[in-house]
Parts: structure tokens; sequence; C-alpha cells
């Protein structure tokens, strides 16, 4: 059981055989975006900021949702654009991130990526790594747009797959200067190698070729799934922490893909034939990587981040010349911390009778965009 849930979750982050199979976003026309108006997050709205729905267009022609969480002040500010973890939605972490940033002085926005939640594309669920780096390009379009943003002092936030995307972008546009990539995965590494490479061989990319190639063939719209339910009592700790995020009150969102159906089986197929953090190693820019010590992800970000500054790293194929700038990027591991508690901060258990402590160390992402949106 245990080897068909990890090869199964190679694919999307989260694994195939979901039965709640929630179809409304599927088949919605989304022709025109129409945007939830009320507050559906899964998080209350701090009272320190004010929200707003936006929408803002791509260079191919979609038209992505927003939130854009404002500090109640009406100078001149720095901003950040935040998106993942890959299959979730606005208003699960992107939109916490978001919100506790603007609460720390910053404009920040929380988008939908392309294909999915709020945002248009058809069909839905499709995924693309050349798509989704303009996704946050474009963000920063819009962004350096807004009458309250200085131009020149806008960074990102890319959460688990997105942490990875959000890298490839910053690597391409030279308007970002600060990144935060939180709790990531490198999509194309995991959709091509496996779990900690285990299927790198041109025999195992070829049988999955030869699966998707058929499922073309019979059924191209058919979905994947988004996490395990009914969760088996046998499955790993991280599938267990997907669950209890995208599954429960916690995170559920009627419109994530991870929480419901997933996304279609050959929408994300464009990751597993790419390699895109190929130049990172000469990204000039400021860079955090933050990690939980007891994520089982967190090789792909000590991957990155040795890449990034070095030049090379166990696990890729590639190398280049060590970093420009090492001197401003970062490796950040946070004790005790599993890959889904950097999604909302989890908690561990306070000593006396304290509140729980979230885990995300919000004041830390804060000072380093302070000292890099100069």
């Amino acid at each position: 059981m245990k080897k068909v849930l990890l090869a199964t979750a190679m694919i999307s982050l989260m694994l195939m055989g979901c039965t709640q199979n929630n179809q409304t976003e599927n088949t919605t026309d989304m022709s025109t975006v129409n945007l939830t108006q009320e507050w559906d997050k899964v998080f209350p709205l701090s009272e320190k900021v004010n929200h707003k729905k936006v929408t803002f267009r791509t260079q191919y022609g979609l038209t992505l949702a927003a939130d854009l969480y404002t500090p109640k002040t009406g100078e001149k500010l720095p901003a950040i654009a935040v998106s993942g973890p890959f299959g979730a939605t606005k208003e699960q972490s992107s939109g916490l991130y978001a919100m506790k940033m603007a609460e720390r002085g910053f404009v920040a926005l929380a988008f939908d990526p392309s294909y999915t939640g709020e945002s248009s594309g058809e069909p839905r669920r499709t995924a693309s790594p050349d798509i989704n780096t303009e996704d946050f390009m474009a963000a920063v379009d819009f962004l350096s747009k807004q009458e309250n943003v200085d131009a020149d002092r806008i960074g990102i936030i890319g959460i688990c797959g997105w942490g990875g995307i959000a890298l490839n972008a910053a690597a391409a546009d030279t308007r970002i200067k600060a990144t935060v990539a939180s709790t990531m995965y490198d999509m194309t590494r995991v959709s091509g190698n496996g779990y900690y490479d285990s299927d790198n061989s041109e025999e195992k990319r070829h049988a999955a070729r030869e699966n998707i190639a058929k499922q073309r063939t019979t059924d191209p719209m058919a979905m994947a799934g988004g996490v395990i339910d009914p969760l088996p009592s046998d499955a790993p700790q991280f599938v267990k922490d997907y669950y209890d995020y995208y599954k429960t009150e916690r995170g559920y969102h009627k419109r994530s893909g991870n929480s419901n159906d997933g996304w279609r089986i050959i929408g994300t197929i464009g990751y597993s034939n790419s390699r895109f953090l190929y130049y990172i190693n000469e990204i000039r820019s400021a860079v955090l990587v933050m990690h939980g010590a007891d994520a089982h992800s967190r090789y792909f970000g000590e991957a990155a981040y040795k890449y990034m500054t070095e030049g090379k790293a166990e696990g890729y194929n590639f190398t280049g010349k060590p970093n420009p700038n090492p001197e401003n990027k970062r490796l950040l591991i946070i004790p005790n911390a599993s890959h889904c508690d950097l999604y909302d901060g989890g908690y561990t258990e306070p000593e006396g009778n304290g509140e729980p402590k979230n885990m995300i160390p919000w004041d830390t992402l804060s000072e380093f965009f302070k000292e890099n949106l100069k």
C-alpha cells in the first residue's frame, strides 16, 4: 500500500483514489471570471488589513483571480505576490501568507493560478511550467501598476510546488527583488524522477509516458483525485499530514483541487518532461529557502539552495557556475516542523498555559523582505 501511495503522489503531490468527487469547478464555464464576494477563506480576516478581490491578465490571455491585502495606510509600499501550494487555492495557505505580510506593512497579492480556483482557463486543473511561471510574472505586472506600490520593491512567495515555480520566476524576471520558497517541491524533479529520485530511469519514465499516452486516447478529461479519502491506516505520515490539512476543517475548501478531485491525470504532464531550475544559480536578487526539519520534502529545498549558491547539487544532472551573489541567499530550517506545518503554521505545544506557537516565523519573513526590498 505504501509503495502505491508514494508512486501516485509523485504526479500531483496528492494521491489518486479520492472517493469524494466534486466536479463543480471542472464543469463551470470559465469564459468569464465570476468572483465570490463573501469571505470564504479557511482563516479569519485580520482587523489590521484591508481586503478586496481583483483580477489581472497574463500574456497567454488568461484572467487570474486574486485577493489583494493592504495595510491600513496610504503611502507607497513594497509588495509581495503569493501562490501555492500546488493544487491549492488562494483561500488556503497563500491567502494566509499574504494577509500576514500585509499585517507587517506590505501590499500582498494571493492569486489562483491559471486553470484553477476562480481564475480562467479550460480545461480546468491544467498546469504548465511556462504558464505557471508567467502567472507569477503577471502578478508582478499587476502589483507594479498599483498606486500604493513602489514598483522597484516587489517580491514573491511560493509555497510547496509553487516554491520551485517562484525560484524559476526569480531567475527569469529581474523585477523580483526578493523571493521566499517555503516548504518547496521541485515539481519537475518529482514528476520526472519520483520521490528521492527512486524512478530516475529511462525505463520507468517510458512506462509513465506510455500510460499518459493511453490516457490521452481513452479519457483526457479524467481526474486524478485529490488527497486520498478515506485515509488508509498504513498511509505514510506525510500523506496523513496532507489529509489533516486538505480534508478537515483546518484547510478544506470547495474550490481546491487537493481538497476534492485533484488534477486532470494528463493535466500536469508538462512538468514530467521539464527541468526548470536550470538557471537559479544566476539569480542575483535575494532568496530565502524555508523548510521544516521533519518535512519529507526537505531535500528539494536543500538541493535547490545548494545548486543556487554553488552551481551543483546531488540529484541535478546539470551544473553551472557558482552564484555571483551568494551572500544574499539563505536556507532556513524550522525545527520540528513537517511539510504541512508551513502551510498554516501548525503548532507546537506551549509551555505552561500559553497559546500554541505558530511554526511559521512571520517576523523573520517580514525582516527578510524589508531588508531586501529597499
